[in-house]
């Protein structure tokens, strides 16, 4: 249970010591539903664009209902969202399997994705949400500051890595055992640990402090340097889907396509690294600052990707990659948390969650079908466009907070 303790006590006591383990193995689901699906549907219909449609379905779904969640998480409270909401993307997943190998039709098929991106637990930007709110009411001034950003930190790492981890285990069961093991793990982990932690006691403090905290207007979720983070981070999410579909594409030439998740998970190495060690970045080297120098890093190493010609080099490519994705997505998350509009944290956390499903379902649907149209190198073209986005938005949001500081001064 949530104790009522201290400004010296630590944030793992004041959260509880299960809650960062049942928080993290909660968020693996939703990193396994984009390439699960893609990879069942790939396996059991012989169709690469119709595994990155199904995959961008489960995006489309997760965007139009994951801000709807954020909001009446925001408003009821996360246990009486969480638990029907878990519950239901449970049972989809444990049903996906058996309708893909059917004979229904595609159709069927994709309505299926759509609804297993609806009902998607919301875990990672709830999480945040709770242990931000927890700082604010039971940490003193001068420790949180310092504890925010070593929690942003750990965060954005955790998320990384289970994004990581999540395609791992895909590749992992799927070259093991089968491709629908990857999809039926997630719907049991699903059962379990969303569940689990969103009966967790923290779940109560988030909906005390929202009972007492007027909204803010709904639109200001629009303002331009909070939507410019969410373009940012839209771009990662492309990222991580054209990586993957055109890793996929490449290790089909070489003749191991179950092996693409294996492969991948070469990028979690310097990435979760990096990004539990951005709290220890000095405060002259600014949030927006390290967006943009690690989105460089990224870029280059996504141009590196798309000149790659065998195995080995894809490898160590990867490895570079991973590199700049860790500290740019502990930026973003900082900046998004930075910005939320009063009241709405939960509902800001999960726009900045779906962002990353929806740039890599609506990636890996694109570069699917470059890849079967026009061939593996111009599909790995994709990650690098995918970074430049990053890089772009970077730029203008140093352009926009430099304006905001003029105008405050």
């Amino acid at each position: 249970m949530l104790h009522p303790r201290s400004s010296d006590v630590s944030l793992i006591a004041h959260a509880g010591r299960s809650y960062f383990p049942v928080a993290f193995v909660a968020r693996l689901p939703f990193a396994m539903m984009v390439v699960g699906v893609l990879t069942l549907v790939v396996a059991s219909r012989d169709s690469v664009a119709l595994g990155g449609i199904n995959s961008a379905s489960v995006g489309i779904g997760s965007a139009v209902f994951g801000p709807m969640v954020g909001a009446a998480a925001d408003r009821l409270g996360q246990r009486k969202v969480l638990v029907p909401v878990g519950l239901a993307n449970g049972v989809l997943l444990g049903v996906l399997p058996f309708v893909v190998q059917s004979a229904a039709p595609d159709l069927a098929v994709l309505a299926l994705s759509f609804l297993i991106g609806a009902t998607a637990p919301q875990v990672a930007p709830m999480s945040r949400t709770r242990l931000v709110a927890i700082i604010r009411q039971r940490m003193s001034g001068e420790r949180r500051d310092r504890v925010f950003s070593g929690t942003m930190a750990y965060e954005s790492a955790a998320d990384e890595t289970v994004f990581i981890i999540g395609p791992f285990l895909v590749g992992l069961l799927a070259s093991a055992i089968a491709p629908w093991v990857a999809v039926a793990g997630a719907s049991a982990l699903t059962f379990v640990f969303v569940t689990a932690f969103a009966l967790h006691p923290t779940g109560r403090l988030v909906l005390g402090q929202h009972a007492a905290v007027a909204q803010a207007p709904a639109r200001q979720l629009l303002r331009p340097r909070l939507v410019v983070v969410v373009v940012g981070i839209l771009g990662i999410g492309c990222f991580f889907g054209s990586t993957l579909t055109s890793l996929t594409a490449f290790m089909e030439t070489h003749g191991e396509a179950s092996q693409a998740g294996l492969l991948y998970g070469l990028m979690g190495i310097g990435s979760a690294g990096l990004a539990l060690g951005s709290a220890a970045f000095p405060r002259a080297f600014g949030v927006g600052w390290r967006w943009l120098a690690f989105g460089v890093v990224l870029l280059g190493g996504t141009i590196a990707f798309a000149a790659a010609d065998s195995v080995v080099a894809v490898a160590v490519v990867l490895a570079v990659m991973g590199i700049g994705v860790g500290p740019t997505l502990v930026a973003q998350y900082s900046l998004g948390s930075d910005r939320s509009p009063v009241g709405r944290s939960a509902t800001t956390m999960t726009i900045l969650g779906s962002a990353v499903i929806v740039g890599q379902s609506l990636a890996s649907a694109v570069v699917g079908e470059v890849a079967e149209r026009a061939g593996t190198p111009t599909a790995m073209l994709f990650p690098a466009v995918s970074a430049a986005v990053v890089v772009l938005a970077a730029v203008v949001n140093l352009v926009l907070s430099r304006r905001g500081a003029s105008a405050s001064a």
